[in-house]
């Protein structure tokens, strides 16, 4: 019987059904490279299968002042919820999988030909198993009981457990932002002269550490020790140059056994001569 999971097509649930790896005719599909694959396996987990969620969104119309800077906050909500959507749909197949998490996660955006206001959020990762459970012994799931997200490659997440820590979940925030024209005169009066512009700094400044906080929060929400892998993207998609939202997002982490201590990287020479 394949079980319903809402938002999830019954036809992905029917392939989530199927044998899974160490089954009879069982196989599993996943987007690590080789070397990817190979240092999963190293680190004690076994790939279960590609996972992927989807949210085909309208996002609707908000204007800024002219002059002004500030959060368009409708639009912000709707491209946050777009991505949870998204993000939760993969962590269901994930969960269907009997998965302990879910790495290599890539979280795209492609606004649709047939509608300028529609936009496709994808969220895509390899769902893995853990061989063995954590030393502490609390499993490798987030304290709501959902396998990890993690956007860390092969060679990351192998280094993350290698170390002792452990991911936890992807944790994101993002704010669009309305930064507001200059006037004519200050415009012109910075014709051939260097000098900073304190509206658009103080624009980008604010927007960037609204987007940071948010994804703070979600880490602290999670009872992660930290966050890895942060980066900061910015993008006008079709909103013109004055509209820009910026997204943060990063690995939030955990360590998986009190008092740790990291390995110190060792120098390894090759005794064979490639050349």
């Amino acid at each position: 019987m394949t079980v319903t999971v809402p938002g999830v097509p019954d036809d992905a649930m029917r392939r989530l059904a199927r044998p899974r790896p160490g089954q009879p005719a069982g196989l599993f599909t996943s987007d690590l490279s080789v070397n990817e694959f190979l240092l999963v396996r190293e680190a004690g987990f076994r790939p279960l299968g590609l996972v992927l969620g989807s949210s085909v969104y309208h996002v609707g119309v908000q204007l800024g002042r002219w002059s002004r800077n500030g959060e368009l906050d409708r639009l912000s909500q709707a491209m946050y919820h777009a991505r949870e959507l998204a993000m939760a749909r993969m962590t269901a197949e994930a969960d269907a999988l009997g998965a302990d998490g879910v790495v290599g996660v890539r979280l795209d955006i492609e606004v649709k030909e047939f509608g300028t206001e529609l936009a496709e959020f994808v969220a895509i990762g390899t769902a893995i198993r853990a061989d063995t459970p954590p030393e502490t012994g609390d499993g490798w799931r987030n304290r709501h009981g959902e396998p990890f997200t993690s956007d860390l490659s092969g060679q990351d997440f192998w280094t993350l457990i290698q170390a002792g820590y452990a991911p936890l979940g992807m944790t994101m925030g993002c704010c669009v932002y309305h930064i507001g024209h200059r006037r004519f005169w200050q415009a012109v009066g910075a014709i051939g002269q260097n000098v900073e512009i304190p509206q658009y700094t103080e624009a980008l400044y604010d927007a960037r550490e609204l987007a940071m906080s948010r994804m703070r929060a979600e880490a602290e929400e999670l009872g992660a020790e930290g966050v890895v892998g942060v980066r900061m993207l910015a993008d006008s998609h079709r909103w013109g140059g004055h509209t820009t939202e910026f997204f943060a997002i990063g690995t939030a982490v955990r360590s998986l056994r009190p008092g740790h201590v990291v390995p110190k990287p060792q120098l390894v020479l090759p005794l064979t001569d490639d050349r």
